[in-house]
């Protein structure tokens, strides 16, 4: 929260910031708070030791996943539109608890893939993950970001690549 002062109001009032009003505008954001080459590299780590936990969450629990899968997915996509008005974590939580029942391997993805990013955040890159305010862009901005990096994009560089790519 910030004020600012007005000519006409020198003790501006502190008002609640607003929020990111899309996916579109809060990508130059995310992306920009990933410009150490190392701190992708865990991301990239952790994302990759989620989605290898997740497959075998599904080859260990086919028909709970089966079920699980479906419901998550339409409730993270719902939660997605929200993320503008308010924070989706109410519903992220309730999907990984969703998937934890159908397999509780599902977990140590979890805590896998945050330990690592938040590590790269934390200790890399000196800054608050994107998590705590904007939890299923910042997801999907991760994903994003993880696709790029298989495409060969985002692996090195002092961070002035990340700029331009905050257009794309």
């Amino acid at each position: 929260m910030s004020a600012v002062p007005t000519e006409d109001s020198p003790t501006a009032e502190v008002v609640a910031p607003s929020r990111i009003a899309s996916f579109g505008a809060f990508w130059p954001h995310y992306i920009s708070e990933h410009r150490n080459p190392k701190s992708r590299w865990l991301h990239f780590v952790g994302t990759s030791g989620f989605l290898i936990i997740v497959l075998m969450s599904i080859l260990t629990a086919p028909g709970r996943m089966a079920v699980a899968l479906p419901l998550v997915a339409a409730a993270l996509c719902a939660g997605f539109q929200m993320e503008s008005q308010r924070s989706s974590a109410p519903v992220l939580l309730g999907a990984i608890g969703l998937l934890a029942i159908a397999n509780p391997m599902v977990l140590l993805g979890v805590v896998v893939a945050y330990g690592f990013a938040w590590f790269g955040h934390f200790r890399v890159e000196h800054n608050r993950p994107a998590t705590f305010v904007y939890p299923l862009w910042s997801l999907a901005g991760d994903f994003r970001m993880y696709g790029w990096m298989w495409s060969g994009r985002l692996w090195t560089g002092n961070g002035s690549e990340v700029a331009p790519l905050a257009a794309e």
